[in-house]
C-alpha cells in the first residue's frame, strides 16, 4: 500500500470535489458548534485531520487546532488552503503518533475510526488520545451505526448512495466485524473503482475502550444538534471525557 495509505495523491486531488456535500456550511457549522463549546479556551487535536473540513472553520473561531494525518497529499491540501499554514499537522498513524502539548478536546469524525481495521489499533487510539488530553477533557467521535438490520440473512452487500455519477456500495464481513466500501464515481466519462476497508464498531464496544483508556462517557446523541439517540439512529456522535484532576 501507498504511504499514504487509500489517501493518496490522486484521491487527495479530487477529495474536496467528491465529499462536496459534506462542506456545505449546513453540514460543517453545526459540527464546529459543537467542537468548540467542548474545547472551550484550550487546544483541539483532529485525528485525521484530510484536507481541514472541520479544522479550519474551527481555527476560525478561535480554537487552536493540530493535527494528525497519515497522507501527505491530504495535509498538503489543507496547508494550500487561506489559513492552512497555521494548522500544525502531525504526519502519522493517529493510533500511536504524538503530538507536542495537551489538548482540552480531541476529535474524529465521518466515520474515521473505522479505518483503523483491528480491534487493537482501536484501543491504541483511545490510550492515545487519552495521554493528549488535560484532565478533565473530552473526546469526541462520529461513526455511523452498522446497519446490519437492514442486510438480509445470506447477504453481505448493500446500496447507500447511487445516483447518475456515483454507486456506494458496502460490504459487510460480520464474522469479522469488517465493512469495505466501494465507491463506483463517473470519472472523464467512464466509472472508476475506489474501495476502502473499515472495521465497524458498535457504541458499547466504544465505550468498553473509552473505560479501558481511563475515560467514561459523557453523552451520546445521534446527530450533531443533539438530537436523541435511539434505537434507530444511522449516526452516533459519542463523547468521552477523562476525569478531572
Amino acid at each position: 500500500m501507498h504511504d499514504d495509505g487509500y489517501f493518496d495523491e490522486p484521491v487527495a486531488a479530487r477529495y474536496d470535489e467528491s465529499s462536496a456535500d459534506m462542506f456545505d456550511s449546513a453540514v460543517v457549522d453545526p459540527v464546529v458548534d459543537f467542537l468548540a463549546e467542548l474545547a472551550g479556551t484550550g487546544r483541539a487535536l483532529e485525528l485525521g485531520i484530510g484536507t481541514g473540513r472541520i479544522a479550519l472553520p474551527l481555527a476560525a473561531r478561535g480554537v487552536p487546532v493540530h493535527g494528525i494525518e497519515l497522507s501527505k497529499a491530504m495535509a498538503a491540501r489543507l496547508r494550500a488552503k487561506p489559513g492552512g499554514d497555521e494548522i500544525g499537522v502531525t504526519i502519522g498513524d493517529f493510533a500511536t503518533a504524538t503530538a507536542d502539548g495537551t489538548f482540552s478536546l480531541a476529535y474524529l469524525v465521518f466515520n474515521t475510526i473505522g479505518n483503523l481495521t483491528t480491534q487493537e489499533a482501536q484501543v491504541a487510539c483511545f490510550r492515545n488520545v487519552a495521554a493528549h488530553l488535560a484532565p478533565g477533557g473530552c473526546f469526541v467521535i462520529e461513526i455511523g451505526i452498522p446497519d446490519l438490520q437492514r442486510l438480509p440473512p445470506g447477504e453481505t452487500m448493500r446500496v447507500f448512495h447511487a445516483s447518475e455519477t456515483h454507486w456506494g456500495v458496502d460490504e459487510y464481513d460480520v464474522a469479522n466485524q469488517g465493512l469495505t466500501s466501494h465507491h463506483f464515481r463517473l470519472v472523464g466519462g467512464s466509472f472508476e473503482l475506489w474501495s476502502m476497508p473499515f472495521r465497524y464498531v458498535w457504541p458499547a464496544e466504544l465505550d468498553l475502550m473509552a473505560l479501558l483508556a481511563g475515560m467514561r462517557l459523557r453523552e451520546r446523541w445521534s446527530g450533531w444538534k443533539r438530537e436523541p439517540f435511539t434505537s434507530e439512529s444511522s449516526t452516533q456522535v459519542s463523547v468521552w471525557q477523562k476525569p478531572a484532576a
